[in-house]
Formats: structure tokens, C-alpha cells, sequence
């Protein structure tokens, strides 16, 4: 009797085995797990104002991606301190999607050709907007040739405004580095823009809406030149499941939330496509020259 009630005890305990793992074999194929992202950028200006342009955003996004795929989306963010460094994040995948300037785009699709474009970030329906070239507001310089001799401060070495946009400017007027005194990389906008407003360089390139808040708080620069740059790039990085990107690049373009991304990132987005930033391959490739 005893050995019958161990098969019976034994049996039982394998049933029980069977229907665990039966259940556990239905569970995950109804849903995958919730889907967390990582969303990377780099400091251009000071890494406080860099969270509070792109949270608002990014909570707005991950609510309509967790609608639109049903589950639930978050999104985590991660500032790198340096351009290149961002750069590598989306390269090698240790960032979903990204948000660059147009040089460090060019440079991850050389490193990755699989990076993708997301959207372009509109400017008022356009897809360009101005970078400037500023001096000190009581400087005598009027023209962008006066500056042969003198400072120059740079922003990021990897930035397209604060470097590469700029040296073709002032390569175009007959200026390279040795025909200025010296030149300097400062790497944040606002710092190249306080730096002349100091009196620290004679002249230095930054992004015209850092130019107006920096105006805004007394520091006495005018713009000396403005250029065209391209505008900001959303980026999916290359082994990002492609039902995501269709998802986010619907949200970001759709028409019927139009009101609401302009809230959120200004002017919206653009669909865009790699030719639309050969001015910048172009700037880059004519830096090499400076």
C-alpha cells in the first residue's frame, strides 16, 4: 500500500511539473516583456537645459508608442559629455535612438551604415536653420576677412556649426588656422559665446537660438555672419527592432498630432533621407584643408 501511495504522491507532483510548465510556455508568446529604450545625446550646451529640452518629449513619445504598440514603452536617457563619445553610444548600440547634429550623424553612419534617420526636426517647415559667427559687441571687426590675425574660439571638435560649418566660412574668405593667431575648441555653444563676450577670443561660432539666450542674459556679442546648417537628425540605432522605429517615426510625423509635438519639440518633424545632409559631408570634407 505504501509503495502505492508514493506512485500516486509521485505521479501527481509530475502532473503538477506538466501544468507549471505548460502555463509558462503560454505566457511570454502573448506579450513581450515591456520595452524599455535608451535614449542618448551629448551635452552641446549645459547638461541641465540638455534634460529639460528633451524630457518632456520623450514622456510624450513613450505614451503614444505604449498606445500605439500596447505595451508599455519607457524611455531612460543618457547624456554623454563629449560628441564623440555620444557618437560611439549609437554606433556600437548602447543607445536605441539618438538625437545628433548633422556632423556627428554624418561620422556614426561612416561607423555604422546601418543607422537609420527616424525624422528630421523641422525649423518652421524647413529643414535648415542658421548657426552664426559672433564677436564682442563693441569689436570694430565688420567683415569675416578682419578676423585674419586674430582668436577664434570653436565649439565641439566634432561639432558642425562650432567647427566644420565655420572653418568652411572662414576658408572661403582665404582664412585657414595658421592665418588666424591662434584658435581654440571650447566645446559647449555657450561657452564659445561667453568666452567673446569675456573678451577671451576676438570671434566664435555657435548655434543661433544658444546666440539669443545668451543676448537675453547680458552677454554683450553681436552676429557678425550667419550660415545655413541642416537640421537635427533622430536616429534609430542598427539593431533596433523595426516595428519600433515604424512606430516612433509614425508618432513623430503624423498629422493628427501636430499640436501637440509642436508643443512639445517646437516645430515637429520632417521625413528625411541620407542626401539631405551632403552640405554637411561637403563643410567636412573642406575642413580637412583648415
Amino acid at each position: 500500500m505504501r509503495q502505492f501511495y508514493s506512485f500516486v504522491f509521485s505521479f501527481a507532483q509530475k502532473g503538477l511539473l506538466l501544468l507549471v510548465l505548460g502555463l509558462l510556455s503560454f505566457a511570454p508568446n502573448d506579450a513581450r516583456a515591456e520595452i524599455t529604450l535608451t535614449f542618448g545625446t551629448y551635452a552641446a550646451d549645459k547638461p541641465t537645459e540638455t534634460v529639460r529640452k528633451y524630457r518632456p518629449f520623450l514622456t510624450f513619445l513613450a505614451d503614444r508608442m505604449t498606445e500605439r504598440l500596447g505595451e508599455k514603452v519607457t524611455i531612460k536617457m543618457t547624456i554623454a559629455k563629449e560628441y564623440a563619445e555620444g557618437v560611439r553610444q549609437l554606433a556600437e548600440g548602447e543607445v536605441d535612438f539618438a538625437r545628433f547634429g548633422p556632423a556627428s550623424y554624418v561620422m556614426v553612419k561612416d561607423l555604422n551604415p546601418q543607422i537609420r534617420i527616424v525624422a528630421i526636426e523641422s525649423k518652421k517647415g524647413k529643414k535648415r536653420f542658421n548657426g552664426v559667427i559672433v564677436v564682442h559687441r563693441d569689436s570694430p571687426v565688420q567683415s569675416l576677412e578682419e578676423l585674419a590675425g586674430l582668436t577664434f574660439a570653436f565649439g565641439d571638435e566634432l561639432s558642425t556649426i562650432g567647427r566644420y560649418l565655420a572653418q568652411a566660412q572662414l576658408l572661403d574668405v582665404g582664412i585657414s588656422g595658421e592665418d588666424l593667431h591662434s584658435f581654440s575648441y571650447l566645446g559647449r555653444h555657450d561657452l564659445v559665446g561667453e568666452a567673446v563676450g569675456a573678451g577671451k577670443f576676438a570671434a566664435g561660432a555657435l548655434k543661433e537660438s544658444t546666440y539669443r539666450k545668451l543676448v537675453a542674459k547680458g552677454v554683450p556679442i553681436r552676429v557678425l555672419l550667419s550660415f545655413e546648417n541642416v537640421t537635427k537628425p533622430w536616429l534609430a540605432a542598427a539593431d533596433l527592432d523595426g516595428e519600433i522605429v515604424q512606430a516612433m517615426q509614425d508618432i513623430m510625423l503624423a498629422t493628427q498630432n501636430e499640436e501637440i509635438v509642436r508643443r512639445v519639440s517646437k516645430n515637429g518633424f520632417l521625413a528625411s533621407e541620407d542626401a539631405d545632409y551632403d552640405l554637411i559631408r561637403d563643410a567636412i570634407e573642406q575642413s580637412r584643408s583648415f
